[in-house]
């Protein structure tokens, strides 16, 4: 009788755990794809170029024992411009506000300098570090023991987990991974919430991902976006969002407008028809192009820029 009461007797909830996880690695190694599918949406935006990412995107992933909020980050390597030291600065200074890191490693490149100096870096941090391997779905599997062995050498007694962000492969293994690295602790944001990032900001980073698509050289690299007016019309069902795109040379503002303006319509149009999507509304889009001769190396016009 008394083994049949404990059975019945509620059992004690189980713990939650919550906490900030980075994800780091080189440029273009798929830190931004795995956040949006990690997040089942789209809150980062992922061109084929490297160097996409310039801000720290915040992505939130609830689920019945923990929440996450992971931080995608601009890619670490050896910069030279100031634009560039700035987004690498935004990386590393991540490493030491978090709970996790997530080091992200492209399998088909393999180990590089930058990922030896990220190795450097994580080995005194506090955080635990777990390795993921992107991209197995492009190479022969037998590749994969040979990069694995020089991880551990790198960075001995850290789970490594190979994964296919675009595809999802061990992805969800990865998680029960993260999710145990957490400490316990309650939810901060409410469920169904994916982002603290703001519609402005969103905005910009969509147009800013059309240019990067579009354009080419150093042309996307050279280029800011601006929101001057983000205005919502309720009883319309409409958002009117007007923005600059910044540019550093005087020769690239025919380039982004276009002969008769196809190149900046089209721009426009993309962006236009993403942000409906997302935001589930008619969103009137104008667009401006201004030259601000040398934006990139210029301290105060990159803080103004969020760098």
């Amino acid at each position: 009788m008394a083994t049949e009461e404990k059975q019945n007797a509620p059992q004690p909830a189980a713990s939650h755990r919550s906490g900030v996880v980075a994800i780091v690695g080189r440029p273009n190694v798929g830190k931004s794809t795995l956040l949006n599918h990690l997040l089942g949406e789209k809150v980062a935006i992922v061109t084929p170029k490297p160097q996409t990412t310039r801000n720290r995107i915040t992505g939130i992933k609830t689920t019945p024992g923990s929440q996450i909020v992971f931080l995608d980050t601009p890619g670490i390597h050896r910069a030279r411009s100031l634009i560039n030291r700035r987004m690498v600065d935004v990386a590393m200074n991540a490493l030491h506000e978090v709970d996790g890191v997530l080091w992200l490693i492209d399998v088909r490149d393999g180990l590089r300098k930058e990922d030896a100096d990220i190795a450097a870096s994580l080995k005194n941090a506090r955080a635990t570090t777990l390795i993921a391997l992107n991209k197995i779905d492009l190479i022969a599997k037998g590749k994969l023991l040979p990069l694995i062995a020089e991880c551990v050498a790198l960075l001995p007694e850290r789970e490594i987990v190979p994964i296919s962000a675009l595809k999802g492969d061990n992805v969800p293994r990865l998680l029960e991974l993260i999710e145990k690295l957490l400490p316990e602790g309650p939810r901060y944001y409410p469920e169904g919430e994916v982002t603290d990032q703001t519609e402005r900001f969103l905005a910009a980073e969509i147009i800013r991902e059309k240019i990067f698509l579009l354009t080419r050289e150093e042309i996307p690299y050279a280029t800011a976006v601006t929101i001057d007016e983000f205005t919502e019309k309720e009883e319309k069902h409409l958002i009117v969002i007007k923005a600059t795109i910044h540019t550093e040379r005087e020769a690239h503002k025919p380039i982004l407008i276009g002969k008769k303006g196809s190149m900046l319509k089209e721009i426009g149009q993309r962006a236009r028809e993403e942000l409906e999507g997302i935001l589930g509304c008619k969103i009137f889009l104008e667009l401006f192009v201004r030259v601000d001769e040398g934006w990139t190396q210029d301290p105060h016009a990159l803080g103004e820029m969020g760098l």
